[in-house]
């Protein structure tokens, strides 16, 4: 039943409307038509699924395919933040990826360049600023978790390179 109602085009209607009702968004037709149009290509593309229940609210899932869209468009936007007093620490990503997970390997030295990280060898890189959290989503989303390793440390031996690549 579920199937049936979600094809119906009345169906996203009635959810674009109940969106509308309830947030903060102009009540107009323009806005109405824009959310059925967004939601039916989220549906058609296996993003989302839609549901009604018995009460007549919605409910809007993503699928497994929607989940990691969501963190591919969170790793466009991910950066590391810059700290104004540098705590004179280095945070040193070091990793060893087998063959097998050689595309996972690639992607995350291509991230960590585009995060300004400086490479100090194939495989190790070093930023002056907190960036766990950051490197830890990355080596989950490319399924190296198991391969990556982040080193705090007070001293790099010759650190002029590293703090001039910082302007620290």
């Amino acid at each position: 039943m579920v199937v049936v109602a979600s094809t119906s085009p009345y169906f996203l209607i009635n959810i674009a409307r109940a969106i509308i009702k309830n947030k903060k968004y102009s009540k107009n037709k323009t806005n109405e038509q824009k959310i059925v149009k967004s939601l039916r290509r989220l549906r058609e593309n296996k993003l989302i699924i839609l549901q009604e229940k018995e009460d007549g609210k919605f409910i809007i899932q993503l699928t497994k395919k929607g989940k990691r869209k969501i963190k591919e468009i969170n790793i466009e936007k991910l950066e590391i933040t810059k700290q104004k007093v540098w705590d004179k620490k280095w945070r040193i990503v070091a990793f060893d990826i087998p063959e097998k997970k050689k595309n996972g390997r690639d992607a995350l030295r291509q991230k960590l360049q585009e995060l300004n990280f400086y490479q100090l060898q194939k495989s190790v890189f070093v930023c002056p600023y907190p960036c766990e959290k950051e490197v830890h989503f990355l080596s989950e989303f490319f399924d190296i978790g198991d391969f990556v390793n982040i080193i705090i440390a007070d001293n790099i031996y010759d650190d002029v390179r590293l703090k001039n690549h910082f302007d620290l």
